[in-house]
């Protein structure tokens, strides 16, 4: 015999921070729902998951679950972002961009699991989460409901958040003193808010985590290889490594000496333009590398359309669009050209800059005979003259024409 008095559930994408730590009650209250709190482990490295799993039920949460979602992340989602050489407006990684899309499968399993009727988050109505998760969620099961609590809510800033939380006695990680938002994960780190919302203001040290001050870095340079097999990056310095492990590897190595800050004015899905800040040492390192051996091994023509379907796929990811049909096929496509990306590339870091000091492959396209102006060259100077006339002759017919003007 059913209960038409059971209260229905929402399952909420819960961090510990602000928004979502506040989410929790107001769905209680105002919504009269049950909440399930999801927590992801995608690589942050704040508060103990266990601590997060029992501050959710301790704020009024039934249940939370947390998963390890790690390994999934880092070979089913980075994997296809270095592939693509995934920078969205030639300078941010996707860091919040790239875990939204892992997160939202996992809310809808658990969702579908434990008969919930809503899908609720802690994103803001002018951000670009709301529309990664929502949109997601629509792509895996359109018929699922969402809640967007900071839509709906008369808490406008964050201080009357932390105001309402205080009064409900909700402990969360921030205060008026320092009200920055974070999202972090192993691809790196995202801060905004505070005094980061004047763009004329430099960040304040008090924002870094990964990285130190170029200035303070040291004073010689580190040197160190990165292996690829078909793309992935499978090595240190000789050493094997899984993607996890070089990814840690390079996030300390680089933040070190001071590499992997970002501080731009980035254009939001909304249009609104925002000032961010980002630390991706080990991604941007990556990223780097990838990208320079790609150079030494796919074809001219084949290197230049990539590079174009690169800017759509950050595109897309960023506006969402993780499961679209067209990503998908981007994924195709790339996946491709990553057969040969085998090799590898070695760096130098120093003081804030990553320099590739050296690559090599055994699919190398760089011939050395073709290439070098001494004695051992073989390329045919004689074949010159007459492709210059061939290539040329579309341009000198015009300009015969030009010239009767």
């Amino acid at each position: 015999m059913s209960n038409d008095n059971a209260r229905k559930k929402a399952v909420l994408a819960y961090s510990g921070g602000l928004d979502t730590s506040v989410c929790i009650k107001w769905l209680i209250e105002e919504k009269n729902l049950d909440v399930i709190a999801l927590v992801g482990d995608v690589g942050q490295k704040r508060q103990s998951l266990d601590f997060i799993k029992q501050k959710a039920l301790d704020t009024g949460a039934i249940d939370a679950v947390v998963v390890d979602m790690r390994e999934e992340f880092a070979v089913e989602y980075l994997s296809k972002a270095l592939a693509a050489n995934a920078l969205y407006e030639n300078k941010y990684p996707l860091v919040s961009a790239l875990s939204r899309p892992i997160i939202v499968k996992h809310l809808v399993r658990v969702a579908e699991e434990s008969g919930a009727t809503y899908i609720a988050h802690g994103c803001t109505g002018k951000g670009n989460d709301q529309v990664r998760f929502e949109v997601g969620v629509r792509s895996l099961n359109p018929d699922m409901l969402h809640i967007a609590p900071l839509r709906e809510w008369d808490l406008t800033t964050r201080d009357s958040e932390i105001e309402w939380a205080e009064a409900h006695n909700i402990p969360v990680p921030v205060s008026k003193d320092s009200p920055y938002s974070i999202d972090d994960n192993m691809w790196g780190r995202a801060i905004e808010c505070g005094v980061l919302e004047d763009p004329w203001i430099e960040p304040p040290s008090d924002v870094y985590e990964l990285t130190v001050d170029p200035d303070k870095a040291p004073d010689a340079p580190t040197y160190l290889t990165v292996g690829f097999e078909a793309g992935l990056p499978v090595s240190v310095d000789g050493v094997q490594m899984s993607f996890q492990e070089v990814l840690s590897c390079l996030n300390k190595v680089a933040g070190s000496n001071g590499c992997g800050r970002i501080d731009m004015i980035e254009n939001r899905l909304v249009g609104v333009k925002s000032r961010e800040v980002y630390e991706c040492p080990g991604a941007l390192t990556l990223i780097k590398a990838h990208r320079e051996l790609e150079d030494l091994v796919l074809e001219r023509d084949l290197l230049r359309y990539k590079a174009r379907l690169e800017q759509d796929w950050a595109i897309y990811v960023y506006e969402g669009k993780w499961f679209s049909p067209l990503k998908e096929a981007l994924d195709a496509f790339i996946a491709t050209t990553q057969q040969v990306v085998t090799g590898e590339v070695r760096l130098k870091f120093f003081k804030g800059s990553i320099i590739v000091a050296g690559r090599k492959s055994p699919y190398s396209l760089y011939d050395h005979a073709l290439a070098t102006y001494g004695a051992e060259d073989s390329f045919d100077r004689n074949s010159a003259k007459g492709f210059l006339d061939i290539y040329g002759l579309y341009l000198e017919t015009w300009a015969r024409q030009q010239r009767k003007l």
